[in-house]
């Protein structure tokens, strides 16, 4: 399974904290998160050897640096890793990992702690795929059943997908794979954008980059939702004009809504054909999740979640319930590559397509290895299948996307496409990068190192006070 050469054991461990001040632009706005700051905490994970492995969860800015905080804290449960013993049996480790005798309390397998394990995961399976001087979806393809099952933690998922399930149903699905390799190498992955619909973004400015886009040969398009109903409809309404009846829209509120909010507010934009509503109300409710898309097929509409989705499980029971019509993943909000593996088996026993979540930091990089490998080795379908799309960070990357005629392409460098620029690194890291110095220095963001605290320091029995 793993070269001769390949190195023998994790040395060390890293952890920045790297933002993006999108902000300034309104890049990312929707009706839930007004001014995302675009964020990442990135580790490198150091072996015995020259060889490095990176890997990174996003964030939007505040918060960041509790994921390095979380990163740091379960570090110790990766350094000194004997590397070929670490992957063959890593669903042991992920276990390990995400079992933290103290630190699982403050999850557990959710939140804050759960965006760490996925940034070293991802770093772990980037160092993987270099070992094996492979792109990291050409590994997943390359790899046995029985090698890439033994990667994914079955605990409280047993009643829906067993391990033997899984081997059989990778087994069942083998035929065809190498035609199937050829065809994406040639052709690549369908992608939709969402570059051009972010709810801060004025008529005007829409226009020109739907137009844009249309001439680049675009015609999947995906627009945000849900602050004010008779917006929602004029820009709908707009984009559908510009875009015409032939090409697809979608919707997305962002958990803006109640369950019947969404019912309501969804039949008002019916007109407009969107192929779904993405997350119309909480991530965590399932049944409300599953009321919704009741109430929305008969009129053409279906349900797509799980951008934050926290784990498995609740993949899982939305699966369960028919609560969902288009399955979600994120490469980052999840553990790391092994648990976004067992949605996507889960959903093709399911019959359910997968749309994976992009854009963000490094999103469009990973997610594209994770659906090359569902195509080749396990749906053989791109039938209301897309990678969304927004392409405006990936120049940080040393291997970015590469789009090709509204297509990703396939990633021809080993590893998992997350290794960031030197240069970026450099700039960014927060709060002492360039970039923030300056946009400091010119007062259009806070100086967290300037600022005064938030709170004061009290003495024993008496209250605490707060500015």
């Amino acid at each position: 399974m793993m070269s001769a050469q390949s190195a023998t054991r994790i040395r060390g461990l890293s952890v920045r904290d790297i933002r993006f001040p999108t902000s300034m632009d309104l890049l990312g706005s929707d009706s839930i998160h007004p001014d995302p700051d675009y964020s990442c905490a990135y580790v490198i994970i150091y072996t015995d050897t020259m060889l490095k492995g990176h890997g990174l969860s996003f964030t939007i800015g505040r918060g960041n640096d509790l994921v390095v905080m979380a990163v740091k804290s379960l570090a110790h449960v990766v350094v000194g890793r004997e590397i070929r013993a670490l992957f063959s049996d890593f669903g042991s480790f992920w276990r390990e990992l995400t079992s933290e005798s103290q630190l699982r309390w403050v999850g557990p397998e959710k939140g804050v702690i759960h965006l760490a394990v996925a940034a070293i995961t991802n770093a772990l399976f980037d160092l993987w795929a270099r070992i094996e001087t492979k792109p990291l979806w050409k590994l997943l393809v390359d790899l046995e059943p029985e090698v890439l099952v033994s990667t994914i933690d079955f605990r409280y998922i047993g009643d829906v997908l067993t391990k033997e399930e899984a081997i059989a149903l990778l087994r069942e699905r083998r035929e065809g794979a190498a035609k199937r390799e050829v065809e994406m190498l040639q052709n690549g992955y369908p992608a939709y954008t969402t570059a051009c619909g972010w709810l801060g973004y004025s008529d005007e400015k829409i226009t020109r980059l739907v137009q844009d886009f249309l001439t680049q040969g675009w015609r999947h398009f995906k627009v945000k939702v849900g602050q004010d109903l008779e917006d929602d409809i004029r820009r709908c309404r707009l984009i559908r004009k510009l875009i015409g009846n032939d090409n697809v829209l979608m919707v997305d509120a962002n958990q803006k809504w109640d369950v019947d909010q969404a019912v309501e507010w969804m039949r008002h934009l019916a007109p407009f054909r969107p192929l779904w509503i993405e997350e119309p109300t909480s991530p965590d409710d399932v049944l409300g999740h599953a009321t919704v898309a009741k109430a929305l097929r008969p009129l053409g509409i279906g349900v797509a979640t799980g951008e934050m989705a926290q784990n498995r499980v609740i993949f899982k029971q939305l699966l369960q319930a028919d609560a969902i019509d288009f399955c979600q993943i994120d490469a980052c909000r999840m553990g790391g590559v092994p648990e976004v593996l067992a949605v996507y088996l889960m959903a093709a026993k399911f019959g359910v397509p997968v749309c994976p979540h992009a854009g963000g930091v490094g999103l469009c990089e990973m997610v594209q290895h994770l659906q090359l490998w569902d195509y080749i080795c396990l749906s053989g379908s791109t039938d209301k299948r897309l990678i969304e799309y927004v392409g405006s960070l990936g120049h940080h990357f040393r291997f970015g996307v590469n789009i090709k005629n509204c297509s990703y392409m396939p990633p021809k460098f080993p590893g998992y496409s997350t290794e960031m620029k030197r240069e970026t690194l450099k700039d960014h890291e927060y709060p002492y990068g360039a970039v923030w110095r300056d946009l400091f220095a010119q007062g259009l963001f806070r100086d967290p190192k300037a600022a005064p605290p938030s709170w004061i320091e009290h003495k024993e029995d008496e209250p605490v006070t707060h500015r």
